[in-house]
């Protein structure tokens, strides 16, 4: 099955682009697929702990199982700002 993996912030720079295409077997799951991707795009790694994760457009766990043509967003935790003094 083929998913689309949209990247946000830190993970768009992790992988260099915004979105990619990604082959999974039938069954796999979301936790599966942010493995894979790391280790296509090992600079994501740091990203492992802290990633939320989203199926098509909800918040998913990371057991979820995707599906044919499901979107995969991977969002980096926000961050900046400075307290107020």
């Amino acid at each position: 099955m083929r998913i689309i993996v949209k990247c946000f912030a830190g993970c768009r720079d992790a992988v260099g682009a915004t979105s990619v295409s990604v082959e999974l077997p039938a069954g796999a799951t979301v936790g599966e697929a942010f493995a894979g991707l790391i280790e296509t795009y090992p600079a994501l790694a740091g990203y492992d702990r802290s990633v939320m994760l989203a199926v098509n457009r909800e918040y998913a766990d990371r057991q979820a199982v995707l599906e044919d043509g499901d979107e995969l967003a991977c969002i980096p935790p926000v961050s900046g700002g400075a307290d107020r003094e």
